[in-house]
């Protein structure tokens, strides 16, 4: 994307506010849950990293190691976070591609530019 496209953009703001919102809606309804332990322990974000959902299997309620527990919360948080990231790049692969690190959307963690 050149100069030339940015600065059109800038010139109707009206236009470039509803192209935001329609991604933040876009963004809001993607939904990916990652696991671990086998999948005793499974968390769900949404495309914004809301925290939709937590499980954690009944078998882990008498669980007496605590940092092993939290480690798999962890490591299931992560890998949804993938998911939403891989998720948001094939979404709009083709209309962010133009966007540099430093301009909008350009830096979202995990997006090659």
């Amino acid at each position: 994307m050149d100069l030339s496209n940015i600065f059109d953009m800038l010139k109707n703001p009206q236009a470039l506010r509803a192209q935001a919102e329609e991604m933040q809606k876009k963004m809001s309804a993607i939904h990916a849950t990652g696991q671990a332990g086998g999948g005793m322990v499974k968390i769900t974000l949404s495309g914004t990293m809301e925290l939709l959902e937590c499980y954690i299997s009944p078998e882990l309620s008498e669980f007496k190691d605590i940092p092993l527990l939290q480690d798999l919360i962890r490591a299931a948080h992560h890998n949804a976070a993938e998911k939403v990231k891989e998720a948001i790049q094939n979404e709009f692969a083709g209309s962010l591609s133009g966007f540099g690190p430093g301009m909008p959307f350009g830096n979202l963690p995990g997006m090659a530019v």
